[in-house]
């Protein structure tokens, strides 16, 4: 399977990133991709809230997603978008989510996630974020075929919290993705060796397309968008920049992977722990 990442630099306006996005899915079909992945937030990026408001819509109404639906079915490509902001249309003043999509080659959603873990940090006295604040987290693990393979979703700072990644590969996933729009700080010192774990743990797959460089609201991203497989290696770092970038995944290798080291297969279950005395 032939997959290609898109590493984008979103900012505040909506339709300048539905460009950008739908010039990915074309770039990613013409060179013989079976799927792309897009990153954490790839129709807005903006810590304004008041000013993002203004641009988020329930799924319905929102142009991007539109967009990007209409540029898979001309593509005949399958797009794992990311992730965007979404309104609910049913009560206005809830919430927000952000919500990862799976969309097929005739443009049909066929899978969403609400990312489960927001990204509630500390991370010095000039950085603190709080997206609870304005988003509403997720309360299931899906997973999804996705042509000869089955996708397990997540989002960003999810990368964080392995038992989720238990579910999903319990559930059959031998792709995990990762989007993502994560930190320089935390990039450098976290990315690579979280993602590697997963994919270890798992013994499947792991497609992280990420946000890099500086960004219209005055967010710094990582980039290094990345491809890990199921022994833990790294087949693609896209490093700094935007583009798209390339690889190819033997699925095999993941059966493969798990006969050798059968951890899926030997987890257990543990009760409650008890204090001792």
């Amino acid at each position: 399977m032939k997959i290609a990442l898109a590493q984008m630099n979103s900012g505040i306006v909506p339709e300048d990133n539905a460009d950008q996005l739908c010039s990915s899915i074309a770039e990613a079909a013409a060179g013989g991709a079976t799927v792309i992945f897009t990153p954490e937030m790839s129709g807005l990026l903006d810590r304004d809230r008041s000013r993002a408001a203004s641009a988020i819509r329930s799924e319905p109404e929102d142009a991007v997603l539109s967009a990007v639906r209409s540029a898979a079915q001309k593509a005949g490509i399958w797009v794992q978008l990311g992730s965007l902001a979404i309104k609910n249309p049913d009560d206005p003043g809830a919430k927000w989510n952000n919500r990862s999509y799976l969309i097929n080659p005739r443009g049909d959603i066929t899978a969403r996630y609400d990312k489960i873990h927001l990204f509630d940090v500390d991370l010095g006295p000039d950085e603190s974020q709080r997206e609870s604040s304005a988003y509403a987290g997720g309360r299931n693990a899906v997973v999804a075929p996705v042509g000869e393979a089955t996708l397990g979703l997540s989002i960003c700072y999810d990368l964080r919290f392995p038992a989720l990644y238990e579910a999903l590969t319990n559930a059959g996933a031998d792709i995990l993705s990762v989007p993502a729009a994560f930190t320089v700080p935390t990039g450098k010192a976290h990315w690579q060796i979280l993602l590697r774990a997963r994919a270890i743990e798992a013994g499947a797959f792991v497609v992280a397309a990420a946000q890099y460089g500086q960004h219209e609201d005055g967010r710094s991203t990582y980039g290094h968008s990345m491809v890990v497989d199921p022994w833990g290696d790294i087949l693609l770092d896209m490093g700094e920049g935007a583009g798209i970038g390339f690889c190819d995944l033997d699925i095999g290798q993941v059966k493969a992977v798990r006969s050798r080291i059968p951890a899926v297969a030997n987890r257990k279950s543990f009760a409650k722990p008890v204090p001792t005395r």
